[in-house]
């Protein structure tokens, strides 16, 4: 049982780093330009501070995952992993809620600021960032699956089902 329960760990950690990595790289290379009124604009993540945030976040979470791969399961520092995938789920939900706020303004707009959306100018920015933050909700969404299956196999020795 001890096997299989390492088989999935490993696959769905695997699986999310596959899923940062990419929206690591989708989101640091998102740009796109458009003209208008004659002036020529950019869009690209570093526009944004919660698209920077979100590449950080992305990156450093695709780093901590490779090394935890890279970690014996029967290693004492598990217990560590356990509080450290917390910190990661928590990081992944923040750096991916704020990069989506950001995406629905531009999408979007906002009437009662006075801010457009940028959408229709620079579609090829908009769909990279889009594709990004679905693969980076994926990963968050399986690093909250990682973190429940581990509290789950730290937590039942401590309460054994009674029979």
């Amino acid at each position: 049982m001890s096997k299989i329960k390492g088989i999935i760990t490993f696959v769905l950690r695997l699986i999310a780093l596959a899923c940062t990595i990419v929206a690591t790289i989708v989101m640091g290379t998102a740009h796109d330009s458009a003209s208008v009124l004659g002036i020529k604009f950019d869009a690209k993540f570093t526009n944004s501070p919660s698209f920077k945030y979100f590449v950080i976040a992305y990156a450093v979470v695709s780093f901590y995952s490779l090394v935890v791969l890279l970690l014996p399961f029967k290693n004492l520092l598990w217990r560590l992993i356990l509080v450290l995938d917390m910190v990661v789920t928590l990081l992944l939900t923040s750096a991916a809620s704020a990069a989506l706020a950001i995406a629905y303004v531009g999408k979007k707009g906002n009437s009662h600021a006075g801010w457009l959306a940028i959408c229709g100018q620079v579609p090829k920015f908009c769909d990279q960032t889009s594709a990004a933050l679905a693969v980076g909700f994926v990963a968050a969404i399986i690093y909250f699956v990682l973190l429940l299956y581990s509290l789950h196999a730290v937590l039942s020795p401590l309460f054994p089902a009674s029979t």
